[in-house]
């Protein structure tokens, strides 16, 4: 007869502790996650028509910043640190030529900035991040699309770390900021292309 009414407590108490776990790992799965960028996995890539014939390309980065994801209420804060004057594109006199005050004017405004507080989720995927890109000195507002968005979890120093990252494109045209030489034969549109990934603090 003991053994029975252990047994029956056993059977009380099992879903009782359950759902007390349950209880005490929802507000950790809710809370908002913080990453902070990895210079070696976040650049930008830059394209611009070229006498209406060639695409120019380039790069610039390693890019620094911080991201903010409450997935649960569907929110996201983003800010990112960008240093034109590492600009590459494979050409040293045409670095240069980029790096000139008509251009990224990289010498008064040797970085750039893009800082965003609206963040647009599909479940939670973020798909759109929409904010203020500050380049020469001027601030527009800018949107981010996602092309693809992804986390995985990595072990360092023996505990498993969350690792997100993506590729996000925006368009831009260089002659809202200032940067008009060589218009309209160097197009005005200039696509971009971001890598980022960052580890969860």
């Amino acid at each position: 007869m003991a053994l029975v009414r252990q047994h029956r407590g056993m059977k009380t108490i099992l879903p009782l502790l359950s759902a007390l776990l349950a209880l005490a790992a929802a507000p950790a799965a809710a809370e908002p996650a913080s990453y902070v960028l990895d210079p070696q996995h976040t650049f930008v890539q830059f394209e611009v028509l070229h006498f209406g014939t060639s695409t120019l390309r380039g790069r610039i980065g390693p890019v620094t910043g911080e991201v903010l994801l409450d997935r649960a209420a569907g929110r996201g804060e983003i800010s990112l640190r960008i240093p034109v004057a590492t600009v590459s594109t494979g050409l040293r006199i045409f670095d240069a030529r980029l790096r000139e005050p008509d251009l990224l004017a990289t010498e008064a405004y040797p970085e750039a900035y893009f800082v965003a507080t609206r963040v647009r989720f599909e479940g939670e995927r973020p798909v759109e991040v929409r904010g203020e890109f500050t380049f020469r000195g001027v601030g527009q507002p800018l949107s981010l699309n996602t092309v693809r968005f992804a986390c995985r979890t990595e072990t360092a120093d023996g505990a498993p770390v969350e690792i997100c990252g993506g590729d996000f494109e925006a368009e831009l045209l260089r002659s809202t900021f200032g940067a008009t030489f060589g218009l309209p034969f160097i197009g005005d549109r200039v696509q971009l292309r971001i890598q980022a990934e960052g580890r969860r603090r």
